[in-house]
């Protein structure tokens, strides 16, 4: 069985787009996506509405969680950062996990197997 890896994407939600994109140019099929909200070195600003003044400790951001096992993950890695990069503080963090193991539900196929296209399947 291949080692199967966790990579979870934490950035701006401008970028989803882009990132999908790089994601799509690597043969990266499959991603969950959600709207999370979080704060980090930044610890938030100061926003002024209808002349009171309010701290926003927590910004708007995307998580994309990305499970790989035939794309190598440095190639994942590497394509997240070129695309969620400005430069700029708040462009986000990428983790990476190892995964004990992974079960289709529908077939009940546990392992590498369970995570690769059948389409890309040897028959």
């Amino acid at each position: 069985m291949k080692p199967i890896t966790k990579i979870e994407i934490i950035t701006r939600p401008e970028k989803l787009e882009e990132l999908k994109a790089a994601m799509n140019k690597i043969a990266v099929t499959g991603m969950t996506v959600t709207q999370v909200y979080g704060c980090g070195l930044t610890k938030g600003h100061t926003e002024v509405y209808r002349g009171q003044e309010y701290n926003i400790n927590l910004v708007p951001k995307v998580k994309v969680e990305i499970v790989v096992c035939e794309v190598p993950v440095e190639k994942v890695l590497e394509a997240a950062k070129q695309a969620c990069q400005t430069g700029k503080i708040g462009d986000g963090k990428i983790f990476v996990y190892p995964i004990a193991n992974a079960v289709r539900i529908r077939t009940g196929e546990e392992g590498d197997i369970a995570i690769v296209d059948p389409a890309d399947m040897p028959k």
